[in-house]
């Protein structure tokens, strides 16, 4: 029998809800009926699994030899082995682009058929501002004995008082949108503008020492009326692991830090109307499901799942390593950061940079498998990539476009074309429309865009090109949408 098949066929187990997780109950034994002569003994062994609060009554028959033997087997999803593991989840997901959309859809589909409904994320900015003070040092000197005394003897009038030279510099200056669930949204802009600090600041991550202004909102809350960090997740360019541990540890570390969130509660919620309604979910779905909503496991399938997605299988048992012991390689360094928090339960994403040190063929991979969770189910994601190619960029439905600290577009990726060119400007034929746009709003490179011949070319300072954005007819929709406060459930 192929192991496979016999897996997905025949796993089960049975959940009970103590302490707000949801965990098993306990060991449930493998049922063999392959003897005629222990029949009975079988058939009350196998009733009484059904009887378990969450058992879904699932028998699938197979023709043993010929004899028309009807083969249970009942296998306790928390003691599924490390071959177990990975032969299911290759068996769900062969082809990462196809099985992985198919297996998102059918999930869903079980979900909508017992009239549940996932959480989704709305995140508005109003008028967001971040400043930094600085200290005016007025050009920093080698450290000789008399620039370390004086630091001495400036860190001590400070002390007693005496204030300090500062500037205050804005990072982020007033800007404003929304962030919608089931649209992939892209973040553009060239270095310095502020991206990670838009980034950070969206989910809830920056640092104290920064002053914020205006409002950041989670349907409708603010980040004082609940933990932002339960909610999302923020992916760091910055690849900070512990070497020591091999791919699949770190995974599966980061799994148990962050929890399962609401999926016991979604599936012990499903396995009830399911029972109530006498419907029969697929036995593989039904399988992954329950196993992904086990808390405290040390070793998870959905480690597995997304090693396969990131396609970081092939050195799942390799350590990180560091500078100072040979590991994984960058690349795969950079995976391993977006799998850590692609693994918790979080239903909005901000990553920043994720394909640093990524081909495109893999970025083009990793970011269709993104496009497909946020379609499916309804997530909200944030991906700031630096030099996306076409491909890559019809893959996301929105885009902003920072310069300067400033929200210059935000809105459908289809539009943001039809908005530069009524500014003046026009991306030539074979130009990817990422590298324009990152060009177009810089002083050095907006003049060789500039189509009327009829009239002569000026720089459209940022500033202009933000009120410009104002008067287009995708930014007076979002300034309509944001007038509108949402509504809470």
């Amino acid at each position: 029998m192929d192991l496979a098949a016999e897996i997905g066929r025949s796993v089960r187990t049975s959940f009970h809800h103590h302490a707000s997780s949801f965990r098993s109950t306990s060991d449930v034994r493998s049922i063999n009926d392959n003897n005629t002569n222990n029949d009975d003994e079988t058939e009350l062994q196998w009733a009484a699994i059904q009887r378990l609060p969450t058992f879904e009554r699932l028998t699938d028959e197979q023709d043993n030899n010929g004899g028309g033997a009807i083969s249970k087997r009942v296998v306790d999803v928390t003691k599924l082995g490390a071959l177990e593991r990975h032969v299911f989840i290759e068996k769900l997901v062969k082809d990462i682009e196809g099985d992985n959309h198919r297996l998102l859809q059918k999930l869903k589909q079980r979900i909508d058929r017992v009239g549940l409904q996932l959480p989704t994320v709305e995140v508005r900015y109003q008028n967001l501002v971040v400043e930094a003070e600085c200290e005016v040092v007025q050009g920093k000197p080698l450290p000789t004995l008399w620039t370390a005394l004086k630091s001495i003897l400036c860190a001590i009038t400070q002390i007693t008082g005496c204030k300090r030279q500062a500037y205050k510099l804005e990072i982020l200056k007033g800007v404003s949108g929304i962030i919608k669930p089931s649209r992939m949204t892209l973040l553009l802009g060239p270095p310095g503008c502020g991206k990670t600090t838009f980034l950070q600041a969206l989910a809830g991550k920056l640092n104290h020492s920064l002053k914020v202004r205006g409002e950041i909102t989670y349907n409708g809350y603010k980040f004082n009326e609940f933990v932002p960090q339960k909610t999302s997740a923020y992916i760091s360019q910055y690849d900070l692991h512990i070497s020591e541990l091999t791919v699949r540890e770190a995974l599966d570390f980061s799994a148990r830090c962050q929890g399962i969130g609401n999926r016991a509660d979604i599936m012990k919620e499903v396995s009830r109307r399911e029972k109530q309604s006498g419907i029969v979910p697929e036995p593989d779905i039904d399988t992954y499901m329950k196993a992904i909503s086990i808390e405290g496991l040390k070793n998870s399938l959905q480690t597995d799942y997304i090693m396969k997605i990131l396609g970081l299988d092939i050195c799942a048992d390799t350590i990180v390593g560091d500078a100072m012991q040979r590991g994984i390689s960058g690349g795969q360094k950079k995976r391993l950061t977006t799998g850590e928090m692609m693994i918790s339960p979080a239903r909005a994403f901000f990553m920043d940079e994720i394909s640093t040190g990524l081909d495109s063929s893999t970025t083009f991979q990793i970011v269709t498998c993104l496009q497909q969770l946020t379609h499916v189910t309804d997530s909200t994601i944030l991906v700031s990539l630096l030099q996306p190619t076409p491909e890559t960029f019809a893959l996301f439905d929105d885009i902003i476009l920072m310069a300067e600290g400033k929200v210059v577009y935000h809105g459908p990726c289809n539009n943001v074309a039809e908005f530069f060119e009524q500014c003046g400007f026009r991306s030539p034929p074979r130009k990817g429309i990422s590298d324009f746009l990152q060009e177009v709003v810089s002083r050095k490179d907006q003049a060789k865009y500039w189509y009327h011949e009829d009239q002569p070319y000026s720089y459209v300072t940022v500033d202009k090109l933000v009120n410009m954005f104002k008067d287009f007819h995708v930014g007076k929709k979002l300034d309509e949408e944001l007038r509108q406060p949402f509504r809470q459930i």
